[in-house]
């Protein structure tokens, strides 16, 4: 399994620089000047896709995908977590709104934990306190810099979703059941969702965001096309 490298190209973002839809259902509002609204977030069916993942075998599991869940499992609450500050720090409602839909994202991963009976790393979360070592580390240091300024808050959720789909897109290589692929399908499907909402904030700022984990030509491709809506399939 790949190792993931996180947390120190956060040190990078101060240059200038969902939740699973339901598949039988598709959002029908439109993104209004660059902010991710409740209304185009949608209420995402979250017992709809358990029913779906319901109807897909459960494949043995290997060691990789055990590592998988019990990563994105913390690092879902992460980005949740680190929305919740910031949205205290500054009331903007676009870290609210996808700091719903990440509890969404959480909650998806949770239900492949419990459909194989896995011990769940977050049974018990408390806000901003990880078992992974490397997402303790990683949450302090955007909470710090998110702190700083509006803009620096923004520039942290665009780089908590570059992360998060840098690492799924990485763990959808060494993992094969069905279930697990169409959540972290869904997953990167969402978190391309909230990257397109953070840089729109960010360009009505006059910053353009540098990609720290996927690549410049994927950041370019994610943020000039619309928000997607519906299932994706793996």
């Amino acid at each position: 399994m790949k190792t993931l490298k996180i947390g120190w190209a956060f040190l990078m973002i101060m240059a200038p620089v969902t939740l699973l839809s339901s598949c039988s259902k598709e959002e029908t509002n439109d993104e209004l000047d660059g902010v991710y609204s409740e209304k185009l977030m949608g209420t995402e069916n979250l017992g709809s896709m358990c029913l779906q993942l319901d109807s897909l075998p459960a494949e043995p599991l290997s060691e990789e995908e055990i590592s998988a869940l019990n990563h994105m499992r913390e690092e879902e609450f992460l980005a949740m977590d680190v929305y919740l500050k910031m949205y205290e720090l500054y009331k903007l409602p676009v870290f609210s709104n996808i700091q719903r839909s990440e509890s969404q994202h959480t909650e998806a991963v949770k239900a492949l934990l419990v459909k194989y009976g896995l011990t769940d790393p977050a049974a018990e979360h408390i806000t901003g306190v990880f078992e992974n070592p490397e997402l303790q580390n990683l949450y302090n240091i955007l909470v710090e810099t998110g702190s700083k300024s509006l803009n620096d808050a923004l520039k942290v959720g665009a780089t908590i979703e570059d992360l998060d789909i840098k690492d799924l897109l990485d763990l959808s290589e060494v993992v094969d059941n069905q279930d697990i692929l169409l959540v972290f399908a869904n997953l990167t499907k969402g978190s391309r969702n909230h990257l397109r909402a953070f840089n729109a904030q960010l360009v009505k700022a006059g910053i353009v965001y540098v990609p720290q984990y996927i690549s410049q030509e994927l950041f370019a491709e994610i943020i000039s096309s619309p928000h997607e809506r519906g299932c994706v399939k793996p």
